[in-house]
């Protein structure tokens, strides 16, 4: 292991990249935002021309009925239930390649820690054992591995396993908190979060931790990237322009594109299986629910509509 770095000074970026770890969303706590109520079958105002139109599943954490649980629903924001029922907070749902298993991160046995279950919610298997946080599970594309963030050695860092819990393996290894790591589509690189310069950054590295580069250099906080399916693109939310938007970044040039124009926030981007589609959390309209739209920031479309907070999506 490498011997670690110098600490750079801190900002209030890095509690925001922490915010994210629990399952907080940027507008606020989902435990915060009050009881659920909401009924589990409930849809948002979806019209035939989503976006989203008959491109798969979308899981995503609510509140909507008293705590924080895995639902899913179609991509058009229609047939939503509730997958997890457990009085403790299950978030950061993410389904494996073949579609049989939801990896995801619960307090359930008393702090954060990274479970699997079937698709349909039933069962639950425990991957990770440590007394410190394991959050933000997230599989390689071939269903083999699991990446997650850790902070077992006193920081948070990127960590990699094998998808039955064992191999655990550190990538990172900086004084900063190292997050959301995401996978590239063909799985040779992993693109993940970074305040070791000061501020919440993008950096991108070989799977097994070679190679490290960043991939914007901004004063902001870049936060929550997700791959394009063509491996050319990474999304992601930024308050580079004053509040929280949707971005773009292209993983060889570094140039930036801005999706939304919103004074709310929007954060939490995830894109479609087929590269079309981007689904996103924002409290544009009150609290936070899930909107759908095209890849160049056209067509807005609601997705949730239930009393509480929809967030964390995730499309497959």
């Amino acid at each position: 292991m490498r011997e670690k770095a110098k600490a750079t000074t801190r900002n209030p970026v890095r509690s925001r990249v922490i915010a994210l770890i629990g399952g907080l969303v940027l507008s606020g706590a989902l435990a915060a935002c009050g009881g659920g109520g909401g009924d589990g079958a409930t849809t948002g105002s979806v019209t035939p021309s989503s976006p989203a139109a008959d491109s798969g599943k979308i899981l995503f954490t609510s509140n909507r009925d008293g705590n924080v649980e895995i639902y899913v629903m179609d991509s058009d924001g229609s047939d939503q239930g509730r997958l997890t029922d457990s009085p403790a907070s299950d978030f950061s749902p993410a389904l494996s390649p073949d579609g049989s298993t939801i990896a995801f991160h619960t307090d359930r046995d008393g702090n954060f820690e990274i479970y699997t279950t079937d698709a349909d919610g039933k069962g639950a298997d425990r991957l990770t054992e440590e007394p410190q946080v394991d959050a933000a599970p997230v599989w390689s594309p071939d269903g083999s591995m699991i990446a997650f963030h850790s902070d077992r050695d006193g920081d948070f860092e990127v960590y990699v396993m094998k998808a039955d819990g064992s191999d655990q393996i550190q990538l990172t290894d900086m004084p900063s908190s190292e997050t959301l790591p995401v996978w590239s589509p063909d799985g040779a690189m992993i693109a993940f979060n970074s305040d070791r310069d000061g501020n919440g950054d993008i950096f991108t590295t070989n799977a097994d931790g070679s190679d490290l580069k960043k991939l914007i250099d901004n004063a902001a906080a870049d936060l929550a990237p997700t791959w394009s399916p063509d491996g050319s693109t990474i999304a992601f939310h930024s308050d580079r322009d004053g509040n929280f938007e949707i971005y773009l970044a292209d993983v060889g040039t570094g140039e930036v594109t801005r999706l939304t124009d919103d004074p709310a926030t929007d954060s939490l981007p995830v894109w479609s299986p087929d590269g079309t589609a981007i689904a996103f959390s924002s409290d544009r309209e009150g609290g936070a629910d899930l909107y759908v739209m095209e890849a160049d920031g056209t067509g807005v479309t609601r997705l949730t509509d239930a009393e509480g907070t929809d967030t964390q999506p995730s499309w497959n």
